[in-house]
């Protein structure tokens, strides 16, 4: 939204999308992605939940998975080195 800093919509987007409300820390990493369209910048940070449990509220599915997991399911490619760098920091 118009004015929010990351850390805000951050805040907003958890509640919208699935009910929850966090507690933001510092940056975690960055990343940007070109696809054939469009090119996108995911800025992800350290969060805890504050309050509530994860709902599906906008989407079709919710899982808390292992790190050693994220090979079974399909990502977007933008989320790719992401995922990278998750396997490897745990």
């Amino acid at each position: 939204e118009p004015g929010e800093t990351n850390q805000q919509a951050l805040v907003r987007e958890c509640r919208e999308e699935l009910g929850v409300t966090v507690q933001v820390g510092g940056k975690f990493m960055e990343g940007i992605h070109a696809y054939p369209d469009i090119t996108v910048r995911l800025m992800l940070f350290n969060a805890r939940i504050a309050c509530g449990t994860p709902q599906k509220l906008e989407h079709h599915d919710i899982r808390w998975i292992k790190t050693s997991e994220i090979p079974e399911f399909s990502f977007c490619p933008a989320d790719k080195d992401i995922l990278k760098t998750i396997r490897g920091f745990m």
